[in-house]
């Protein structure tokens, strides 16, 4: 029983003694959160404008404004701002996901003392990122 006593003492008093490296892992978990709320907010956004330009081209299609036809026009099609709005909240949940794992690991090496950097999570973003970029380069290209 002594020994059970002493190990929970042991790892109190390493937390302890990592208090400022503890802080620092929960202030990159922090930052990989809002981080992944912005990339989801920024996917309602692209989603909820393609429907706010569906909405328009049908009422413009309707109104019997110059350059309308009087006859009913087939609703636009959504585009892919639909499926790029879904998919960036999806990333950005997913991102959450993998910082509270990340987050829970390097909590639990730092503990242990044998903290190891893990590029993982940071390649993963990197290369949505750039997935991103060249999507939205290759939309734009096709909507001029």
């Amino acid at each position: 029983m002594p020994e059970i006593i002493e190990d929970n003492e042991d790892k109190k008093s390493a937390r302890v003694r990592n208090l400022r490296v503890h802080m620092a892992n929960e202030r990159t978990f922090l930052a990989w959160v809002r981080t992944s709320i912005g990339i989801m907010a920024f996917g309602f956004v692209v989603e909820k404008f393609a429907l706010f330009i569906k909405q328009i081209s049908y009422f413009l299609g309707k109104s019997g404004l110059p350059g309308a036809t009087a006859t009913a026009t087939p609703p636009p099609s959504q585009g892919y701002s639909s499926i790029f709005g879904i998919f960036l909240v999806g990333l950005g949940a997913l991102m959450g996901v993998l910082a509270f794992i990340r987050y829970r690991k390097v909590e639990r090496q730092i503990d242990e003392d044998t903290y190891q950097p893990s590029l993982i999570l940071d390649a993963l973003l990197a290369i949505l990122v750039l997935a991103v970029g060249i999507f939205l380069i290759i939309y734009l290209i096709h909507s001029i």
